[in-house]
C-alpha cells in the first residue's frame, strides 16, 4: 500500500530538512558526502549508510544493470543486524538532453529531467493520490534517499549537455554547483517483472508483442492521466507486475490468450507498479490547479509575511540591517536563501529550482533584470547583484564621482532601503528574497568595501552573509499592484512599465516623466537619502488592463523605485 510512515525516527548526527514538502533526515556521510533520507528511508537508515551499499568494491561486485538509457542498477545492501534490503540506484540526469522518441517529442517538447528533489516530491505526491478519481491508485517504488557524493566533476565527466548548461549559466550566473555534482537516487526494489520482459518470456515478438503491449501501456497512461500525471517516456518496461502474478502466469497451463487476458485484468484492476520517474510531471490541468492553489496560498502567506510562525528545525529567523528574514541552506545547490519576513511557509517558494529554469524575459538590458513565472505560478523578478563591481560610467563626471563614492549596494542594503523607503511613504518594489549561490564566483571583487562593512554580519552557521566567492541574486515581486490589492484580486491586475518605456509608448510625456523623477529625488533627499543616480528606467508605473495608471492618494500617477543598487544615505 502507498502509506507514508508516520514516524521519522531520530538518528545520530542527523538534522531534519524539508525540501518541496518532503521531510528528509540529512547527515554527512563518512567520506564527506551528503545523505538525505525520506521517511521511508529513515526506517532502514542503518542499511542505507553508504558504506553498506555504495562502497566501491561491494557495489561493483553486487550490482546488476537494469535495461534503459540511464545508469540504473539493482543492488542489495550488506547485511546489518541480520537483515538486508534490495535497492534501485540511479544517477540523476538533470541537465542532460532528453532522448525522447519522435512521436513523443511533439507532446513533451519542453520535457526536462527532474531534479532529485522535484522527482521525489512528485513521487510522494503521486503516492498520496489526492488528485483525480479515488478509484484509481498508482503504485510506485518507495523513494528512500538521495546520496550526493563529495566529488565535483568536470563538465565532460557529467554527460550533461554543455550547450544546455552554458545557456543556464549565462542566464543564471553562478548556479552550476548542482550541475557539476552527482546525485544518486535510491529507491526500494519491487520484486517482479516488467511487461516487456513478461511478454517476451511468453514467446511474443515483433507485431504480436506490440499488439499485446500497446493497449496495456495505453491503459496505464490513461490511469496516470486520471490521477493528474504523465511520464514523458512512458513504456512497457516501466510497468511492473508482482512476483506472485509472474509465478501464476509462468506456472499456468492455460493457452497464451488466457495468460494475456489475466495480465490485462491485473493491469485494469491497478495491480501493478509504475517505475522510472525522472520525466514524471503533472498533466496541464492538474498543474494549473496546483499552481492556482500554490499561488493563492503564497499570496495569503505573503500578506502575513511579518507574522511569526513556528519554525521547522532547518530554518532560522534572523535580522540583517533591520530587515527580518527566514534563513536556510539550499540543499539542491549548497547555497543559502534569505526570505524576507517571519513566515517560514514562504521559504519553499523561493528555492532556486522553483524559478531558475522557468522561461524568463529581460526587463532591463542595462541592469540584467529578468521576469519569470515560477513553477508555483508566482510572478517574480530576479537580478544578479553587482556588489563588488565598480559602478558604470555616468553621463557626467560629477555623477561618476558620486557613483564611485557610493559604490554598489549589497543585496541586503538594497532590501533594507526598500523597507525603509516604503515605510517613509516613498514606494519601491517589494523585496522578497536573497539567494546566495553554492558555486564559487570566478571574478575577483574590484570594490571590497561592502565585504568589509558586512564582515561582522554572520549566518547562523558562522559564515559571513556577504562572501566574495559567491554570487547573489535578489528576488522581488513582479509589481502588479499593492500586495493588499493583489491578494484580493484574481483579475484586473496592474502591469509594470518603467518611465523610459512609458515615454516611448506614449503613456506619459518626457517632461512629465522628468518631473516625476525630480519629485522622487527631492523626496528621497528630504528623507535622508541620495537618489541623484536614479534614471527614468529605475522607476516604474503600474498600468491596469484599460491603460489607466495607478495613482497615489492625491490622484497623481504613482512612480515606484525598482532599482536600489545606487541609492545612498546622506551623511
Amino acid at each position: 500500500m502507498n502509506v507514508i510512515p508516520s514516524v521519522l525516527p531520530s538518528q545520530p548526527e542527523m538534522t531534519l530538512v524539508n525540501v518541496l514538502g518532503v521531510t528528509y533526515a540529512h547527515s554527512v556521510t563518512s567520506e564527506g558526502g551528503d545523505l538525505y533520507l525520506t521517511p521511508f528511508g529513515s526506517q532502514v537508515a542503518d542499511l542505507l549508510q553508504v558504506e553498506n551499499w555504495a562502497e566501491p568494491a561491494w557495489f561493483r561486485s553486487h550490482r546488476r544493470k537494469l535495461e534503459g538509457t540511464s545508469a540504473v542498477h539493482h543492488v542489495p545492501t550488506k547485511e546489518v543486524n541480520g537483515r538486508s534490503i534490495e535497492l534501485v540506484v540511479k544517477n540523476c540526469r538533470m541537465g542532460e538532453d532528453v532522448p525522447l522518441e519522435t512521436h513523443t517529442l511533439k507532446e513533451f517538447l519542453s520535457a526536462e529531467f527532474n531534479s532529485p528533489w522535484e522527482e521525489f516530491a512528485l513521487v510522494m505526491e503521486l503516492r498520496e493520490g489526492k488528485f483525480g478519481s479515488s478509484e484509481v491508485m498508482i503504485h510506485t517504488q518507495e523513494p528512500l534517499g538521495i546520496y550526493v557524493p563529495p566529488q565535483r566533476f568536470q563538465m565532460w565527466q557529467t554527460g550533461r549537455s554543455i550547450d544546455k548548461v552554458n545557456k543556464l549559466t549565462a542566464r543564471y550566473p553562478g548556479i552550476d554547483l548542482d550541475i557539476l555534482r552527482q546525485y544518486k537516487l535510491v529507491y526500494a526494489w519491487i520484486p517482479g517483472q516488467d511487461l516487456l520482459q513478461l511478454f517476451r518470456s511468453l514467446g511474443l515478438k515483433d507485431q504480436s508483442l506490440a499488439d499485446a503491449i500497446n493497449p496495456l501501456t495505453n491503459r496505464v497512461i490513461r490511469d496516470l492521466e486520471t490521477k493528474g500525471y504523465a511520464v514523458a517516456d512512458m513504456k512497457a518496461a516501466h510497468i511492473i507486475l508482482s512476483e506472485s502474478d509472474i509465478k501464476e502466469v509462468s506456472e499456468s497451463s492455460q493457452p497464451l490468450t488466457e495468460k494475456v487476458k489475466f495480465i490485462s485484468s491485473r493491469i485494469s484492476s491497478g495491480e501493478h507498479s509504475v517505475v522510472d520517474y525522472e520525466l514524471l510531471l503533472r498533466t496541464p490541468e492538474h498543474d494549473r490547479i496546483v499552481k492556482d492553489v500554490r499561488r493563492h496560498t503564497y499570496l495569503d502567506h505573503m500578506r502575513d509575511r511579518f507574522v511569526a510562525a513556528p519554525l521547522p528545525s532547518h530554518l532560522r529567523a534572523v535580522e540583517i540591517l533591520g530587515v527580518p528574514y527566514i534563513w536556510g541552506h539550499v540543499e539542491s545547490t549548497g547555497g543559502n536563501l534569505w526570505v524576507v519576513g517571519r513566515n517560514p511557509y514562504l521559504y519553499d517558494y523561493f528555492l532556486p529550482e522553483r524559478w531558475r529554469k522557468t522561461p524568463c524575459n529581460p526587463l532591463s538590458e542595462r541592469h540584467g533584470v529578468y521576469y519569470t513565472v515560477s513553477k508555483d505560478g508566482v510572478h517574480l523578478v530576479w537580478k544578479t547583484s553587482r556588489v563588488g563591481e565598480l559602478p558604470q560610467e555616468e553621463p557626467s563626471s560629477e555623477l561618476t564621482l558620486l557613483s564611485q563614492q557610493l559604490g554598489v549596494n549589497s543585496p541586503f542594503e538594497a532590501l533594507t532601503f526598500a523597507q525603509q523607503l516604503n515605510q517613509a511613504g516613498i514606494p519601491t518594489v517589494y523585496g522578497r528574497a536573497i539567494y546566495m549561490t553554492g558555486s564559487a564566483k570566478l571574478e575577483k571583487a574590484e570594490d571590497r568595501r561592502r565585504y568589509e562593512s558586512h564582515s561582522s554580519i554572520r549566518t547562523p552557521d558562522g559564515f559571513p552573509v556577504l562572501r566574495e566567492d559567491r554570487n547573489y541574486i535578489t528576488i522581488r515581486g513582479y509589481f502588479n499592484g499593492p500586495d493588499s490589492y493583489v491578494a484580493a484580486h484574481d483579475t484586473k491586475l496592474y502591469r509594470p512599465v518603467d518611465l523610459a518605456k512609458a515615454v516611448t509608448q506614449g503613456i506619459t510625456t518626457r517632461p512629465q516623466a522628468e518631473r516625476i523623477l525630480q519629485s522622487i529625488t527631492s523626496r528621497l533627499f528630504e528623507a535622508g537619502y541620495d537618489g541623484r543616480l536614479l534614471k527614468l528606467n529605475d522607476l516604474i508605473f503600474g498600468i491596469d488592463e484599460d491603460g489607466r495608471l495607478l495613482t497615489d492618494t492625491h490622484g497623481e500617477p504613482e512612480a515606484r523605485i525598482c532599482n536600489l543598487g545606487l541609492i545612498g544615505q546622506r551623511v
